[in-house]
């Protein structure tokens, strides 16, 4: 990757432009990842501003069934989420385009995995909203809000991913 690197910015200055440009593109999906984040403590926030007038308490039995279920689909969550990133950064570096410059195509593309993965991962954080307002406590909140949180770190906007995209498009247009 570094002789790829080097070999689409050649000289050191003008690699230091397009590196400054390449972190530049991934502005837009951490502007993304920053709202779900906050939208992430609006939840917790919400909780304990209104936690009284927003709990609706289910029977035990229902809630641990609810909980239960809702933990197996967090926990399926993380490998789904892989799965479909490592697809979609695949497919971002070999589906075939025309037209405009390649780096504006991974931009693009790339916008669209990251707002992918964040979304699914911001559904586990929903679950613990949702077992609080059923009547759970606010130690189930923060666990999913925690996992919810982890997974904003492991699927981050990530500067060598995007790099390969634009990489793998820029020879796919040499060819």
């Amino acid at each position: 990757m570094i002789k790829i690197y080097n070999k689409l910015f050649g000289n050191k200055m003008q690699g230091q432009r397009e590196s400054e440009q390449l972190k530049a593109d991934l502005f837009l999906p951490w502007v993304f990842q920053g709202i779900l984040l906050t939208t992430l403590l609006a939840y917790i926030v919400a909780c304990f501003a209104f936690g009284d007038q927003i709990q609706n308490t289910l029977p035990d039995d229902q809630r641990i069934l609810i909980r239960t279920i809702l933990y197996v689909a967090a926990i399926i969550t993380f490998p789904m989420t892989n799965l479909i990133r490592h697809i979609q950064l695949r497919l971002n570096q070999t589906m075939p385009f025309s037209g405009i410059k390649p780096q504006a195509v991974a931009k693009r593309r790339y916008l669209v995995t990251t707002i992918v993965s964040m979304l699914l991962i911001e559904s586990i954080g929903v679950f613990g909203f949702v077992m609080f307002v059923l009547g759970d406590n606010f130690n189930t909140l923060f666990i999913f809000s925690g996992l919810s949180a982890l997974g904003f770190f492991l699927y981050r906007p990530k500067l060598t991913e995007y790099i390969s995209i634009v990489d793998a498009l820029t020879q796919a247009k040499d060819n």
